[in-house]
């Protein structure tokens, strides 16, 4: 079972288990997080699009770090002026691990 889930301004494709690196979320090592945002979710043969999100479906993860990714070199260049301008960006991450793909049934159910 797979689910495509919104978090920072992009979409991800997440399974049970996988490892993912997203935009800086509130929370140190070891705290749990949920996606609400899911767009879209797959399993046992059948594809649940959201409209335009998947009602009741929640992804639930785990903190692993807060690591920065690699640095980003940004270079400003004009011709015939001799302006040049190197600077660089690294972007704060948040390391989760997926634990859990809850469908909106299986909360009735519980």
């Amino acid at each position: 079972m797979y689910a495509v889930v919104e978090t920072g301004g992009k979409q991800i494709r997440v399974t049970q288990g996988d490892v993912v690196e997203v935009e800086r979320c509130p929370g140190k090592a070891g705290d749990e997080i949920t996606f609400e945002r899911v767009l879209c979710l797959s399993g046992d043969g059948r594809l649940v699009p959201g409209d335009p999100l998947v009602s009741g479906a929640v992804v639930v993860g785990r903190i692993e770090a807060q690591v920065r990714g690699r640095k980003i070199d940004v270079f400003r260049y004009k011709s015939k002026v001799n302006y040049r301008r190197k600077t660089g960006h690294r972007q704060d991450l948040t390391r989760v691990r997926i634990l859990e793909i809850r469908e909106a049934h299986a909360e009735a159910e519980a």
